[in-house]
């Protein structure tokens, strides 16, 4: 099923042109002030242990599926093979609704992802991408 990965990463990348993409639009302070409902299932800090969720630290061009000894469902891992590299866009796609971002992205109606968390306000998904991206 990594055609329609390609095609739903495809489609991504055409509605992030046609809209003006996701850019560092934000505050690394604030969104590190938002970051901390995340810290309940992540760590951010570089060798930090993972807990229910990947460590973060360096997620910004990490492809899914490849954080260091954390055990992935498929459906992350399917993701990274079929080219799911976290970005600006991505990122900011997910947080909106983790499980309908993975089911579009994989073409799976049954993708499954244990981040049940929505990060509703586009604003509070701009600051914690800058913050994100400040994690290298």
């Amino acid at each position: 099923m990594l055609k329609p990965a390609l095609f739903s990463l495809i489609a991504l990348g055409a509605l992030a042109l046609a809209t003006g993409a996701v850019s560092a639009e934000g505050d690394s302070a604030t969104g590190e002030n938002v970051f901390k409902k995340c810290k309940a299932c992540h760590t951010s800090e570089s060798g930090g242990r993972n807990k229910i969720g990947p460590n973060l630290f360096g997620i910004v061009g990490r492809q899914s599926g490849t954080a260091p000894d954390f055990k992935y469902s498929p459906s992350y891992l399917q993701a990274g093979e079929g080219g799911l590299a976290w970005d600006a866009d991505t990122i900011f796609a997910y947080l909106a609704d983790p499980k309908a971002f993975m089911r579009e992205i994989t073409g799976d109606k049954k993708a499954k992802t244990r981040m049940v968390f929505k990060l509703k306000k586009e604003t509070d998904r701009h600051n914690v991408i800058v913050f994100l991206e400040t994690l290298k």
